[in-house]
């Protein structure tokens, strides 16, 4: 089954996240399928950057969406549009 989750980056204190599409078998910083998009909690302002397209592709394909994707994605209005199109 794949998942839809963050795998960390950044030095100790200074993280931001690459949004993958990973085998939910798979470690935390394991390789990913693909790399969906980034999110940086340090940031003003486009702290996600997301290709909605290969994200709906994927959930589509029945990839679950781990909690913090999920709820980081409502709160940025992304989750809304994304069930629209389904």
């Amino acid at each position: 089954m794949v998942r839809l989750r963050f795998q960390r980056e950044g030095k100790p204190g200074q993280p931001h996240y690459r949004l993958v599409a990973a085998d939910r078998r798979s470690r935390r910083d394991g390789r990913p399928i693909e790399i969906l998009g980034s999110y940086n909690p340090r940031l003003v302002k486009d702290k996600l950057v997301l290709n909605e397209e290969r994200f709906a592709y994927w959930h589509k394909q029945g990839a679950q969406a781990s909690d913090t994707v999920r709820t980081l994605l409502m709160k940025s209005g992304v989750w809304s549009r994304l069930s629209a199109k389904a």
